[in-house]
């Protein structure tokens, strides 16, 4: 059964959590052997936990990776390491993490069985390396590999975030000054024009037209829209929308490049550090596939297991796939022929974060000046149209 706890540690600090027992005694029993004075106990799931509980952070796991290696390699023993990082945990809900993981390995449970119940703090790959890590006693050696793997990994969504946001954020802005000047500022300027009694040029009166129908029905058009963006979002999350959106991005004129970059960088970098920690090739395999994070590349993974099971080669679906380039595709067959695919993995995940980063600085560089030229072609036109009756404004009146 399941009990529901809150108590108080040695040093008088309020903890709550959840711990397995066959009854209240027994529960009782194992929270005293913690040293924890209880003060509540009931049947039942207590706090937030496991897949339905609170966000974690990528950010927090990254630093306990990190801290626990530096601990667990300094000799102190697992539950010490996770009582010290539970009391240093800033957020609620990881620290709520740590305690049931403590909790659990205390009751006899192994690290990565007990990881495996807080899916929302530690993914598949996390608790495939803990696992092989504990079976083949390096486990700080694991932990160390880990954190480099995640620190890459939080690097590489920074760059893309970063290459992201900016346009988003000025698009964003420039729809906004738009939207503002076509339903606040081009009415002033129509009764204006309304008292010169004569035809306006046409962009000007397209202008007033398109401010006029906003206005007057801008309010009749956002119910269905939210409803079309939430029918979108919703088959988005199907198995279909998902394929088409993920096939459509690695597509895109000049993202979907950067995006396949992405996808080489994070598969070879995965793979590499799952193979290199002693997890078998079929499993590390399976847990990349579902941590890829796009269909299209899910299944060219896939593909690439199958064809081991039976007695083929990774590297012949993956060219099939049109989504890894033929270098990645060359060096991971050379890997597999001298049985060194861990290194060669681990060489093209780092040409590829060189490249991704080069890719960014790019993007950047290429979107800075297009963004502005598209600014100045809204704006302006807005800005000329209502300017031009202004130039005839003499014809106009007389």
């Amino acid at each position: 059964m399941l009990f529901a706890y809150k108590a108080k540690d040695p040093s008088g600090k309020a903890v709550e959590g959840n711990v397995e027992a066959a009854d209240e005694k027994a529960a009782m029993a194992r929270l005293r052997s913690q040293r924890l004075s209880v003060t509540e106990i009931k049947a039942g799931k207590g706090p937030k936990q496991g897949k339905k509980g609170g966000k974690i952070d990528n950010k927090d796991v990254v630093i306990f990776s990190r801290q626990l290696s530096t601990l667990v390699s300094s000799g102190v023993p697992i539950v010490q390491g996770l009582t010290i990082l539970s009391e240093q945990a800033e957020a609620p809900n990881f620290k709520l993490v740590l305690n049931n993981l403590r909790t659990d390995i205390e009751a006899g449970l192994s690290i990565a069985d007990g990881m495996k119940k807080h899916p929302n703090a530690f993914t598949e790959l996390y608790v495939a390396m803990i696992r092989a890590g504990e079976v083949g006693g390096i486990l700080d050696t694991i932990l160390e590999r880990l954190s480099a793997y995640l620190e890459a990994n939080e690097a590489l969504k920074g760059k893309v975030k970063s290459a992201l946001m900016y346009p988003i954020v000025v698009f964003g802005a420039a729809g906004l000054i738009t939207i503002f000047l076509i339903v606040f500022v081009i009415p002033i300027f129509k009764d204006i024009f309304a008292g010169f009694g004569a035809k306006l040029p046409f962009i000007t009166q397209m202008l007033i037209d398109i401010s006029d129908f906003m206005r007057n029905y801008l309010v009749y058009l956002l119910p269905p829209g939210a409803l079309g963006v939430w029918l979108f979002k919703k088959w988005m999350k199907t198995e279909k929308g998902q394929w088409k959106i993920d096939e459509i991005s690695l597509k895109l004129p000049i993202f979907g490049i950067l995006l396949k970059k992405v996808a080489v960088a994070k598969f070879s970098r995965t793979l590499g550090t799952l193979i290199k920690s002693g997890v078998p090739i079929l499993q590390g395999l399976e847990t990349v596939a579902k941590t890829a994070g796009n269909k299209v590349i899910e299944k060219a993974i896939d593909n690439s297991r199958d064809s081991i099971k039976e007695g083929g080669r990774i590297s012949d679906p993956l060219k099939k796939s049109n989504i890894f380039p033929p270098m990645v595709i060359q060096m991971i067959s050379v890997g597999e022929e001298t049985g060194s695919l861990d290194n060669m993995l681990t060489k093209i995940a780092d040409f590829y974060d060189t490249e991704v980063d080069t890719a960014v600085k790019g993007l950047t560089s290429m979107l800075e000046p297009l963004i502005m030229i598209f600014l100045g072609i809204v704006i302006g036109t807005i800005v000329i149209a209502m300017f031009m009756p202004m130039f005839s404004l003499g014809e106009m009146v007389g």
